[in-house]
């Protein structure tokens, strides 16, 4: 498989990037995101990191899609896409089914050539039910050699995810068939 991106699918370690007590991590694995403790990065990263932010938010727009590499894999606990442009359609969905979504903190964990990792508290508030939720979660982009992100992946627990059986069928369909509810240009 050439340049296969699942192949630079990130396994961050949640314990070991968020517990406060390193004696016995699984106690006490925190994924709310710390500004003050998050580590510099340079302007390039933090490029990706306000698209990626902005895109939680409902952005939506063509131009914060282009942090992603066209063959770039989305994963989180309910999709899987493998295309730039199904990822496109999960965004789009935010403004479809959210009446506001906005990023509240967020905390940089670890930033290499190849990798960025933060640490996300997004506030949802669904259309129909209108009461606002924060979710914090721990992101992991794996980064190409042209600085694109060809892996997203949007760990809302310790447990890394399964790319077998039932759930990772439903992830896919979800990652199939969103982009026929949600439009997103075919430009992208």
């Amino acid at each position: 498989m050439a340049d296969d991106p699942r192949q630079y699918e990130p396994h961050p370690d949640p314990e070991g990037l968020t517990s406060k007590l390193k004696t016995e991590p699984k106690l006490d694995i925190d994924y709310e995101p710390h500004p003050e403790r998050s580590i510099q990065i340079d302007a390039e990263r933090q490029k990706i990191l306000q698209s990626i932010c902005d895109l939680y938010s409902g952005s939506a727009s063509e131009l914060d899609m282009e942090v992603y590499a066209e063959k770039a894999i989305y994963d989180d606990p309910y999709s899987y896409c493998d295309t730039r442009y199904k990822i496109a359609g999960q965004w789009y969905g935010i403004p479809k089914c959210m009446a506001s979504s906005r990023t509240l903190k967020t905390e940089v964990l670890s930033s290499t050539p190849t990798e960025l990792i933060f640490k996300l508290q997004q506030e949802y508030k669904p259309k129909v039910l209108h009461i606002s939720k924060p979710v914090n979660s721990l992101v992991s982009l794996a980064i190409d050699e042209q600085g694109k992100v060809k892996y997203h992946k949007d760990m809302w627990n310790e447990n890394d995810y399964s790319h077998g059986g039932i759930g990772k069928l439903l992830k896919t369909l979800n990652g199939v068939y969103l982009t026929n509810i949600t439009k997103p240009p075919d430009s992208i």
